[in-house]
């Protein structure tokens, strides 16, 4: 093991001082021991570390959506309240500054969770991953909660940074509408919309973001070098939000959505933000991007995916049989040329 100082073996010799004594915890010594590179030592070098263990995959899909949020409804609140006069000079941003935003913001939450949760950062992925690629059910509820206090987080820390803005756009700190600011947090389809068509603007959204996910982590297809999946997420969403987003603001993701809609009726949007159209929040931005996933998750492992953790490619017991056949006649084989 590299860089692990074994501690000295010391021999009292006849000439030796009978007053010296030894350090073996000598603190230069200590400062070179790398628990993390030894298969030896402990995993847990410490009480925290084994703590950390139980945490961090809920943890990092919390910084996940946190991060999506905090840049996500950052963006849209500086292109949108910029554009008031009273607040801005001039404005200093636009619908493509939102999406860019909501892009960083997604493979950036990505990017801090992958190595330690899968990257999941949205409920509709957890779920479809549980449905079709063998991710444990016990874990999804931990998950999604998770994510959407990660979001609601992410939201809430935008709404104080914007706080003296948002008053004088809506023109006093007792007044807030879903007209006026709460579609910078929340998201709420356009008002000659039809329910059938927003709900299916958030399932083809949906489905192309889970299809852009699994296009970039399926081996077969590439497969991409470490890091440039969060790279792929980004344009993914890019290109979502900047075809598809006028119609409904683009969620793709329940938790963010809903995260930030807890947010606003918390801090004096009220009943309003659920009761919109019908309670909107729950079969468009929730149910939409969810059944979106699942179809889409189902046609890419159905028509491309090989991999094994699908349930499209479990084998059958005849397969399971016939492969455990042939795998031990060859063994038997290989085993009758090396005694020869």
């Amino acid at each position: 093991m590299a860089n692990i100082v074994e501690k000295p073996i010391h021999r009292r010799s006849e000439t030796s001082s009978p007053s010296y004594v030894a350090h073996t915890n000598d603190a230069s010594a200590m400062g070179l021991v790398d628990f993390a590179d030894c298969d030896e030592c402990s995993r847990y070098p410490n009480r925290w570390s084994n703590m950390r263990e139980y945490i961090c995959a809920p943890a990092a899909e919390f910084m996940g959506a946190f991060i999506l949020c905090l840049f996500g409804c950052g963006g849209n609140c500086q292109a949108n309240l910029s554009a008031n006069t009273k607040v801005s000079a001039s404005p200093a941003g636009d619908a493509l500054t939102s999406n860019l935003c909501w892009s960083l913001g997604l493979s950036l939450g990505v990017w801090i969770s992958a190595n330690y949760s899968g990257g999941h950062v949205n409920p509709a992925v957890t779920i479809a991953s549980a449905i079709m690629r063998g991710f444990p059910w016990k874990k999804v509820p931990i998950y999604i909660l998770a994510q959407l206090l990660g979001a609601l987080c992410g939201a809430g820390v935008v709404y104080a940074t914007y706080y003296h803005q948002i008053n004088i756009v809506e023109g006093g700190s007792n007044i807030r509408t879903v007209a006026l600011t709460g579609g910078l947090f929340a998201t709420y389809a356009a008002d000659y919309l039809t329910s059938v068509s927003a709900f299916f603007t958030e399932f083809v959204g949906g489905a192309m973001l889970l299809t852009g996910i699994w296009m970039f982590t399926d081996k077969k297809n590439g497969p991409a070098p470490p890091g440039v999946v969060p790279v792929g997420i980004f344009f993914v969403v890019l290109a979502i939000s900047s075809s598809l987003g006028m119609n409904t603001g683009a969620a793709l993701n329940p938790a963010r959505d809903l995260g930030p809609r807890i947010l606003t009726a918390m801090v004096g949007y009220g009943s309003e933000v659920f009761n919109f159209r019908n309670q909107y929040w729950l079969w468009c931005p929730i149910l939409g991007p969810i059944f979106g996933m699942i179809v889409a998750a189902f046609c890419y492992d159905a028509l491309l995916y090989k991999g094994s953790d699908s349930i499209l490619n479990k084998p059958t017991e005849d397969a399971e049989r016939h492969h455990y056949h042939v795998c031990t006649q060859q063994a038997k084989k290989r085993g009758a040329v090396e005694t020869v």
